[in-house]
């Protein structure tokens, strides 16, 4: 059984001071290309994400999705600053999602997810997006980034090397914009562009936390 956090004002730098969520670690596919480096494995947010894997901290679905639901009108949200969907090797558990887009209905929920996009998952995912709760698919490479945005079900972000702060276009033509955090100072509060289900360009992420010199190697040659 999966356990869900919900910290009601984040204190994260990028975020701002928005809702944000935790899930745990049981999660995550193994096929995540972050999976063995990812930056939520390190620091202070891998003491409460342990926590919460562990049961130690957090709640169950039902008192999650009634938490969610307590949100005001509206409330920008960000769930999964750690975890993804509801699921375990790899399969969106559907009625789970459901549950959650059901209680983020005239909220303005949104997450990431390196689940693998076989039918079903794009099935869900597709419809969670439509429904108002918008769903990002994080691609590893930019080949997976033009794969994923030919699918046209979902918005898509990428993960590139650390030092990279110059937008780009794909070899299929898609725009990358390097994440306004990082350029332009803004938090998620304000800046709200992975929360918009209609957007075309392609948000990437430069590489960020204790572990980022380990995910820049695996990606420096991935890039074009």
């Amino acid at each position: 059984m999966h356990t869900y956090h919900l910290t009601i004002k984040s204190s994260n730098a990028k975020t701002g001071p928005i809702p944000v969520t935790t899930t745990s670690g049981d999660t995550c596919p193994t096929t995540c290309g972050q999976y063995q480096n990812c930056y939520a494995k390190s620091g202070p947010l891998a003491l409460h994400w342990n926590k919460v894997s562990e049961g130690q901290r957090g709640m169950t679905l039902a008192q999650f999705c009634a938490a969610i639901e307590e949100l005001p009108e509206g409330t920008l949200w960000r769930h999964n600053q750690a975890g993804d969907l509801p699921g375990t090797d790899g399969n969106i558990d559907r009625r789970a999602l459901a549950d959650i887009v059901i209680a983020n209905l005239n909220k303005r929920g949104f997450t990431y997810t390196h689940k693998p996009m076989n039918k079903s998952n794009a099935q869900a995912v597709k419809c969670a997006n439509k429904l108002g709760f918008t769903v990002n698919l994080s691609a590893d490479t930019v080949a997976q980034a033009d794969e994923y945005a030919a699918m046209g079900i979902a918005p898509v972000v990428l993960t590139v090397p650390e030092d990279t702060r110059a937008n780009f276009t794909t070899p299929a033509g898609n725009k990358v914009v390097i994440c306004p955090a990082e350029t332009k100072g803004v938090t998620c509060a304000d800046c709200k562009l992975c929360a918009w289900s209609g957007r075309k360009a392609i948000i990437a992420f430069p590489a960020h936390g204790s572990k980022k010199k380990a995910v820049t190697a695996d990606k420096v040659f991935n890039i074009l």
